[in-house]
């Protein structure tokens, strides 16, 4: 086998293994659903409309409800779940709007429910939900900025986590007392699940001083809005505040 045929045959391997429908079968094949209840379907990434695509080709009629956001042009064929398009590497106003519902729909789960979380990679920008007084264009502002100074994705994330009602593991608490079963797809080195998509479903362990920390690093605590919004809050995320 010449170099470039191995080179192939190693990308079409890593392909074939990171195909999402197999992927989501096998995570849901062992998911118990209850008698009652309904299936309620949120998420966002680049590949969470394929993972959405997947989980009703395995959950079909069980599935009620459901609203994922993709990056534009990430659309996939779905039925139950709506599918919407928005904003990345920025968040923009659809995302905004589409995170709202994400949130609502969570907060609309029973006991008996399933929510079920599909994450993939670029799902924090794609559901930006400020706190306010904090708003979409702070928001915009300092993910610019980050980006610009060259953060990392776990620096940029941390900071978003701080910023947000849905992040740092606050869209499992909108949906208590219901179920929360999350199925990620990783982006990140390591795998860490307060990471990935800024961890909607994962305890967050950091704090508002870490993350103004990480502005200070970059020089950017002078021109972050967010910064100076969120400055006398709770110095952890509810999430890992109790």
């Amino acid at each position: 086998m010449s170099l470039p045929e191995a080179a192939r045959s190693v990308f079409d391997a890593a392909l074939r293994a990171a195909d999402v429908q197999p992927l989501v079968h096998r995570a849901l094949a062992d998911v118990h659903l209850a008698a009652r209840g309904r299936v309620l379907v949120v998420g966002a990434g680049k590949a969470s409309g394929a993972m959405a695509a997947a989980a009703e080709g395995a959950l079909d009629d069980r599935i009620a409800d459901g609203l994922v956001v993709v990056k534009d042009g990430y659309l996939a064929d779905t039925t139950r779940v709506r599918l919407v398009e928005a904003g990345h590497p920025v968040p923009d106003a659809r995302g905004e709007a589409a995170a709202r519902r994400i949130r609502a729909l969570a907060e609309s789960a029973g006991a008996d429910d399933l929510l079920l979380v599909l994450v993939s990679g670029g799902g924090s920008a794609l559901t930006p939900a400020p706190v306010p007084p904090i708003t979409l264009a702070d928001k915009q502002a300092v993910t610019r900025l980050l980006l610009a100074a060259g953060a990392t994705i776990s620096q940029l994330n941390a900071v978003r986590k701080h910023c947000s009602l849905l992040k740092g593991g606050q869209l499992a608490r909108a949906a208590a007392p219901a179920r929360v079963h999350a199925l990620l797809l990783s982006d990140v080195i390591g795998d860490p699940l307060d990471v990935i998509a800024s961890g909607p479903t994962a305890p967050d362990a950091s704090t508002f001083a870490e993350a103004l920390a990480i502005l200070d690093r970059f020089e950017l605590r002078p021109r972050a809005p967010a910064a100076r919004s969120r400055r006398r809050r709770s110095p952890r995320t509810p999430s890992s505040a109790g």
